[in-house]
């Protein structure tokens, strides 16, 4: 007999304007183009275009195919459910879901960083305070869970802030640079051989995964499918149009850095209000020195949009699980008046707010910073191993060229996840390093594989 109870139904709100500012808001981060600009200097270029490639393409072609098939909420987890079984789809959505544990940690204490910069130089010296970086993580966490509580008819409204609030500051700081490039010329000389890395060590080598990962997150608005009118199509038009975006964004922001400040003085968790300030100087200051903090105020909004894209994304997998009867039906409640998985919400927001302080624990922000940014690119790619193993399995067109795509994919992801485990090449404690990324990921997967048990018996 039937199981007479329906599904729970979420509402459909998204259109593509939506699901094209979630995607921009969701991937690009502007801190990327720091960290790149920092360690490779005109040589990300290239480095940009390879990650775009081996990575990007494939998983845009792989999300697409995937969405085409089972445009329904959840997306990963349905998707390597229907090709590997429940076990298997439920431990992929639990790393999808982990990663976030540590990536909000890492994108708060960003923001709270860049909005430091927001009284110029005179408040700059804030983003190294953890009383203020703390309480601005939180703020801007419970807000984007509370703005998502209330269901994405409002929260959406948060993404698409911060999708405005990361192409805005890019818009004004590529102008900025033009300025001073034709006025005063770059501040990072350029000759043709800076387009190859100085060396290839392997800190430096590490830095690709880093990269690939700033390409991540196209099918986590597959996971609100089934609050997207007409999805597969909307989900299909918003990969290309958002894709165009993203790339272009990535490639004259760099230049754009470069243009501003040498690339060796950059920094990494506030390089962008950084070379805003110093693009404003070079420009002789008066009323462009207001643009930098008008810079740093959209890019903690953009931030913000982040948080609450990642928490709308990744709230729907414990909600499409618990759905399943894979994990407690707790999880597959909606709120009565509002009809959002608040008890997935919650149990996330108290466990990022944990991960925040604890994040902070006998760490200068600058070093928690880069832990938490490698445990989460070797957490998040762990099950982007098993989206392009579903693409390899699921695809229509079974070709030699799909075939391909679908290996190469997986190769760059397992470099990625290598790659994480590198120390940077000025860490003191390289050991203690690798044990803090290597323990992380036995301990967050080892209780995934302990609790999909559940799964395989539901």
């Amino acid at each position: 007999m039937s199981d007479p109870t329906p599904a729970p139904a979420l509402r459909r709100v998204m259109g593509l304007r939506d699901v094209v500012l979630f995607n921009v808001t969701a991937i690009v981060g502007l801190r990327w183009l720091t960290t790149a600009s920092f360690q490779f200097g005109f040589a990300a270029i290239p480095v940009w275009i390879l990650a775009m490639l081996v990575f990007f393409v494939p998983s845009a072609i792989a999300v697409r195919e995937l969405t085409d098939i089972d445009p329904g909420a959840g997306g990963i987890y349905r998707w390597v459910s229907r090709a590997y079984g429940p076990r298997h789809g439920f431990l992929a959505g639990w790393g999808y879901w982990v990663n976030n544990l540590t990536y909000f940690p890492s994108l708060l204490l960003s923001a709270a960083t860049i909005l430091a910069y927001a009284g110029g130089r005179r408040t700059a010296w804030l983003g190294e305070q953890t009383a203020f970086t703390v309480t601005v993580s939180l703020v801007g966490l419970w807000l984007a869970i509370w703005l998502n509580l209330v269901g994405l008819g409002i929260g959406k409204w948060l993404q698409n802030a911060g999708g405005i609030g990361t192409w805005l500051p890019a818009f004004l700081f590529v102008l900025l640079a033009a300025w001073a490039f034709v006025t005063l010329g770059s501040a990072t000389p350029f000759r043709t051989h800076d387009l190859m890395p100085a060396h290839l060590d392997l800190s430096s080598i590490n830095l690709f995964g880093t990269m690939t990962f700033a390409f991540a997150g196209l099918e986590l608005a597959s996971s609100l499918g089934g609050e997207i009118h007409d999805p597969a199509a909307t989900l299909r038009r918003g990969v290309l149009v958002s894709g165009f975006g993203i790339v272009a964004t990535y490639i004259i922001g760099t230049l754009a850095i470069l243009v501003a400040l040498p690339h060796e003085t950059i920094s990494i968790t506030n390089g962008m209000p950084q070379a805003a300030q110093a693009l404003a100087e070079r420009l002789g200051g008066g009323w462009i020195l207001v643009v930098p903090p008008v810079i740093a105020v959209l890019l903690t909004i953009g931030s913000l949009g982040g948080t609450g894209a990642w928490l709308a994304g990744c709230a729907r997998l414990p909600f499409a699980a618990g759905v399943d009867k894979a994990l407690p039906p707790a999880f597959a409640r909606l709120h009565p008046r509002w009809g959002t998985p608040y008890v997935s919400l919650l149990v996330m927001g108290a466990l990022a707010t944990l991960f925040v302080i604890a994040s902070l624990a006998g760490e200068t922000v600058r070093a928690a910073y880069l832990v938490l940014t490698q445990l989460t690119v070797a957490l998040y790619f762990i099950p982007y191993l098993y989206i392009f193993g579903a693409y390899l399995r699921l695809r229509r067109a079974r070709t030699l060229g799909t075939a391909g795509l679908g290996i190469v994919g997986l190769a760059a992801v397992a470099l990625s996840i290598v790659l994480s485990f590198i120390p940077p090449s000025d860490e003191s404690h390289p050991a203690s390093y690798v044990a803090k990324i290597g323990g992380g990921v036995v301990l967050f997967m080892g209780a995934g594989w302990v609790l999909s048990r559940r799964s395989a018996r539901a």
